[in-house]
């Protein structure tokens, strides 16, 4: 039992869990631990953005890249708040965050001293922030922290990751108490979970028998760090492998055997492969809305005509749209060691196979190349988006990371882009929340300082999160943010286009009576913060820009003038209900019934 401060008490548990980076900004209610913290800073350094949202998505950033968690630091009241949307990005893409907010001190419990929530419950801020964390902690005295810390620890990163919250009156921070200190867990991937051999056996028998197999990851595979097993399975066994965006990479995008993402905007060899096959085997992907064509039978998928092996490491998942022929609760990493193990036993696979199965696809890959290649070749102003996605392929290395927002350009990357590598390629996909991909790009450069970082960000979600210029300078954090310059909420105005007779409203960017085209200078915004930019308004310019921009390692924003007419051509489907979805623009279903 040792007598200590609890704001010494947490800023050495950032030091034992290996906590590297906190994001936080300044209150009157941190201002104890801030002074904690910097009795540790050689080893936990603070990083002060101009924004809390932007601290959330700068920690999940440099949680999917190094697979370490960081945390956030908010004070009481409105900073917390501010914390909601990205954590709720975090939770719904399983990244772990260490949410630190200050609350009232408990001496002022329930009396509405200043930034008290109290309405139904004296400090309720874990009201407020538990639908967007796995769990909410309050310890109300100092003896309280080192059991709320460490649970915190396991909670955030035992079986599925996501964000965890503790909650911590202000006077907490500067009182001492005698405590007796708990363990360090840092212990990520340290505990898998596999499969009863009877599973294992029948997934392989499975495999083997099928004529017309896939493979579907998400991103579970991404997080059991399991690219290496995957590739190794699908290359013995000639089984193409089809990824959601947060599994992209897990197998190289180059690969004769990644097809690409499935859905509406999936590519149309991947549609075409999941509505045909007759085995799927999915492992850590939840078959949401946008990968299972809004789970319209023959757009995407075929259950239960097709069969199914669901593989998770959360139990919600398994039979959450579709329901399996088999569910295995496992680790990606894990239960593919065990089916190559089982492999090895039965002396199975490595000559290739399933020729006919791998000829169709073949077949409609050349279909899909003959009809994107025009577009991608086409020089123009304003830019064709293919362009821009073309020209980021080819100038961008091996090792690069990307970071996208939502929007029209997320649509186009998750078509046509091709992740070599696993962690590579950041998306806001589950809640899709505008400034994640200029904000999170901060913290992916921080956990990988020596590869180039790239945000493709839409015109309307970077004008969200400006300020992230700021910090980069501040920090000399070298990302180089692409503003997709398209004057429009253009994936909206689509809609609008689409399925309201081209009512265009709201979705539009202009000024003055001839609503002219309006947005900032965003070149001239970057150079006010004192980032290095660009104007690209010729498709023959950008891949230029792109090359110098990464390779001045420095902050660097090029503001792209891309033409929004254009659209990803659809090949799935996507269902605003009751509204019905329009037909693939390449491509149409197909159901093994004929119907």
């Amino acid at each position: 039992m040792t007598v200590k401060k609890g704001g010494d008490l947490i800023a050495e548990f950032l030091v034992r869990e290996k906590i590297p980076y906190v994001f936080g900004i300044c209150g009157h209610g941190n201002v104890g631990l801030l002074d904690s913290l910097y009795d540790v800073k050689d080893e936990v350094k603070l990083v002060s953005p101009r924004h809390e949202q932007t601290a959330a998505h700068m920690a999940d950033g440099f949680f999917r890249v190094s697979h370490r968690p960081a945390a956030t630091l908010t004070s009481t009241g409105p900073g917390s708040a501010n914390l909601i949307m990205g954590l709720a990005v975090a939770q719904t893409d399983s990244s772990a965050v260490l949410s630190i907010t200050a609350n009232v001190p408990t001496s002022q419990f329930n009396r509405g001293p200043f930034q008290e929530l109290n309405q139904h419950h004296q400090a309720d801020f874990n009201n407020v922030i538990k639908p967007v964390v796995k769990r909410s902690f309050q310890p109300t005295r100092v003896e309280m922290l080192p059991l709320a810390m460490r649970q915190a620890a396991t909670t955030m990163t035992t079986g599925r990751p996501g964000p965890v919250n503790l909650d911590i009156p202000y006077n907490l921070f500067v009182e001492s108490a005698e405590v007796s200190e708990e363990p360090a867990w840092d212990g990520y991937l340290s505990r898998r979970s596999g499969a009863s051999e009877a599973d294992v056996a029948r997934t392989v028998d499975w495999l083997l028998e099928a004529e017309r197999p896939v493979i579907f990851v998400g991103h579970g595979m991404t997080l059991s760090e399991a690219g290496a097993e995957l590739t190794e399975l699908a290359q013995r066994l000639s089984i193409p492998v089809i990824s959601s965006p947060n599994g992209m990479g897990t197998i190289d995008m180059r690969d004769e055997l990644s097809l690409g993402f499935i859905g509406r905007n999936g590519a149309y060899q991947a549609n075409q492969a999941g509505r045909h096959a007759d085995l799927v085997v999915a492992i850590g992907a939840r078959f949401d809305d946008r990968s299972a064509s809004s789970w319209k039978p023959g757009y995407s998928w075929n259950f239960p005509s097709t069969r199914l092996v669901h593989v998770d490491l959360d139990h919600g998942e398994l039979g959450r749209n579709y329901a399996p022929d088999l569910a295995i609760l496992a680790d990606a990493k894990a239960f593919i060691r065990q089916l190559l193990s089982e492999l090895d036993r039965r002396g199975a696979g490595g000559a290739p196979r399933l020729e006919a199965w791998r000829a169709d696809i073949a077949g409609w890959r050349k279909e899909w190349a003959d009809f994107i290649r025009p577009g991608f070749e086409t020089h123009s102003q304003p830019i064709r988006p293919e362009r821009i996605v073309a020209d980021c392929r080819k100038v961008l290395p091996d090792d690069a990371i990307i970071t996208l927002d939502s929007g029209i350009h997320h649509n186009w990357f998750m078509q046509f882009w091709e992740a070599r590598r696993p962690q590579s390629m950041l998306n806001t996909w589950g809640y899709s929340g505008m400034g994640f991909g200029p904000s999170s790009a901060l913290g992916a450069k921080l956990a990988a300082p020596d590869r180039p970082v790239v945000s493709i960000c839409g015109d309307g979600g970077f004008t969200m999160v400006p300020h992230v210029l700021c910090t980069a300078v501040e920090y000399d954090i070298a990302v180089v943010w692409v503003v997709w310059n398209n004057f429009a909420w253009a994936a909206i105005r689509d809609l609008q286009y689409a399925y309201f007779d081209g009512r265009e409203y709201g979705t539009g960017f202009y000024q003055g009576p001839n609503r002219e085209p309006y947005n900032p200078d965003f070149a001239m915004w970057a150079k006010a913060a004192g980032v290095a930019s660009w104007t690209v308004t010729r498709s023959q310019d950008f891949a230029g820009v792109l090359e110098q921009a990464v390779a001045s390692n420095r902050p660097a924003l090029i503001d792209v003038h891309v033409d929004a007419n254009i659209r990803p051509p659809a090949t799935g489907a996507w269902e605003l209900p009751p509204i019905p979805p329009k037909e693939p623009a390449f491509g149409a279903p197909w159901r093994p019934d004929g119907r």
